[in-house]
């Protein structure tokens, strides 16, 4: 059952930007912190950002300075800017609901992935 939409991502050139969104389907999500994981092929599920919802935010030491998480409540979408891609940053993007951005916090309900290559 899919709770979440993600979008935006497919080819980027190393050094490009994309911008994905995300959506509940059926739910409104105002008190919820958001947070964005990745998969690469072969490799576990990694945890990319999440935002709070009082939009305080964190990130993965390999996208600070170059991803931006944010979020439009009016809309209900959360937002991942992606900048000065690399090759490494090639994954499924997940993007998943949480209590909070910290305290171990287990996502409670995920999307079903977007796909970012990057790729010359």
């Amino acid at each position: 059952q899919v709770q979440l939409e993600e979008s935006g991502g497919g080819l980027v050139q190393p050094g490009g930007s994309t911008r994905l969104s995300c959506t509940p389907d059926s739910f409104t999500w105002n008190y919820y912190a958001i947070a964005w994981f990745r998969q690469a092929p072969g490799k576990e599920r990694e945890p990319v950002s999440c935002i709070n919802s009082d939009a305080r935010t964190t990130y993965a030491d390999s996208v600070k300075g170059r991803f931006t998480v944010s979020r439009d409540n009016a809309k209900n979408t959360v937002y991942l800017q992606m900048n000065d891609l690399k090759s490494e940053d090639t994954a499924v993007y997940y993007c998943a609901t949480l209590v909070a951005c910290s305290g171990g916090y287990a996502p409670t309900r995920w999307g079903q992935g977007t796909q970012v290559n990057v790729s010359s």
